[in-house]
């Protein structure tokens, strides 16, 4: 089996790169340069990646997350695509081009999928992300690491503050009523967990404000809706904005909370901000050693479950994460994880297995079990090779 692997600096790489080469494949790397070119219309670059393809018979290229660029260039060789897709919202899912026959897009998310699969796509497949359980397990706890890296809560991730993410801003001239009926439209979802309405809020004549203040439009190659994109653009990251900010600073009111971000948080005064971690190894450490690992979803992500969920319950962790429908395929709530449905039901469930050790440490070393047994990327691959019906030569 030889690869083209479509490389940018993406989580997972390592480790799906070294699955494939562990079953001895030839793998082949391309450098993408996805924050330098245009990667969807993009003729100049398909005719690298076509230049890259030519005579060398691959049996598929790979990428994490779709791009249409790519897709072009494999439709053309007649050579199988195979993406899979992490980040949410990804707007490029929506390109046209997903309906070539060569294509098979994987999607972390079923929800996701299930919007395509309703537009006709036929060329998505719901897969949900792994954890390298057997990279993790290398990483040894010394007593000096545990006592760098102990708390009783910990959260690695953005807080969405940074200005790339302040899309909500762009609305700024929006007139009182629509600004009113957005902070409603706002509220009522964060309150909601398990159904994404704000795509189905946004009405005529608040579209119609919208467009009048930051007016968009589809993309040339593109079926998104425009309701989809400030739903899940500037709508959904207000709300984790506000969401984890509120969380943090709930739960540091009463426990010892580390946060590992790049930004600076001035407005979560009690919560310890420790800097990025890197996700190699450091990360897995830190889930090993919090004795609570809060997952809080991006709001756009509709049912799936996040990567950081698979690397803690992988490293050892015990998650406690708000509710998706899609853990309840794969996992046990109060067995492999623990979820919660409001901020309340958070605050009780923290203070509970804080004070439940034997209950807390169970549950973790089920969770841990579990992604072991059924979702690496070894599994992951299984099932790529099953969907796609190819033959390993």
């Amino acid at each position: 089996m030889r690869i083209l692997f479509v490389e940018w600096k993406s989580l997972c790489q390592k480790d799906m790169a070294e699955e494939f080469t562990r079953r001895g494949w030839t793998v082949d790397y391309y450098q993408f340069p996805r924050d330098k070119e245009n990667t969807r219309l993009n003729k100049e670059l398909a005719e690298q990646l076509l230049r890259a393809m030519a005579g060398k018979n691959y049996d598929f290229v790979f990428s994490f997350n779709y791009f249409p660029v790519i897709s072009l260039a494999c439709n053309a060789c007649q050579v199988k695509y195979v993406s899979w897709t992490f980040d949410s919202p990804f707007i490029q899912l929506y390109s046209n081009t997903i309906n070539f026959p060569y294509n098979y897009v994987f999607i972390f998310d079923k929800g996701t999928c299930e919007d395509l699969w309703c537009q006709g796509v036929e060329t998505v497949y719901y897969l949900p992300m792994a954890a390298p359980v057997e990279r993790y397990d290398q990483y040894l706890l010394s007593q000096e690491v545990q006592r760098k890296y102990q708390t009783e809560i910990a959260f690695i991730g953005s807080t969405y503050q940074e200005k790339k993410n302040q899309f909500y801003e762009k609305l700024e001239g929006i007139d009182q009523h629509t600004r009113g009926y957005l902070e409603g439209c706002l509220a009522a979802q964060k309150q909601l967990y398990g159904s994404f309405i704000l795509e189905r809020l946004l009405k005529p004549d608040v579209m119609k404000e919208l467009m009048r203040v930051c007016p968009l439009s589809v993309n040339e190659d593109g079926f998104e809706r425009l309701e989809w994109v400030y739903a899940h653009y500037f709508l959904a990251r207000q709300i984790t904005a506000r969401e984890r900010s509120e969380v943090l600073e709930a739960l540091s009111g009463q426990h010892k909370v580390r946060l590992y971000t790049y930004e600076q948080t001035p407005h979560l005064p009690r919560v310890e901000n420790c800097g990025s971690a890197e996700p190699l190894q450091e990360a897995s450490v830190i889930y090993r050693c919090a004795k609570i690992n809060l997952n809080i979803s991006l709001r756009s992500i509709l049912t799936g479950i996040p990567l950081r969920s698979f690397e803690v319950m992988g490293s050892g962790g015990f998650l406690l994460t708000n509710y998706q429908q899609d853990y309840l395929e794969h996992f046990v709530p109060g067995e492999d994880f623990v979820y919660y449905e409001s901020q309340d039901d958070l605050l009780e469930k923290a203070e509970y297995y804080l004070s439940h050790e034997k209950e807390r440490k169970e549950i973790a070393r089920n969770g841990y079990e579990k992604i072991k047994a059924e979702h690496t990327f070894k599994h992951r691959v299984d099932e790529i090779l099953e969907v796609t019906g190819l033959v390993v030569r």
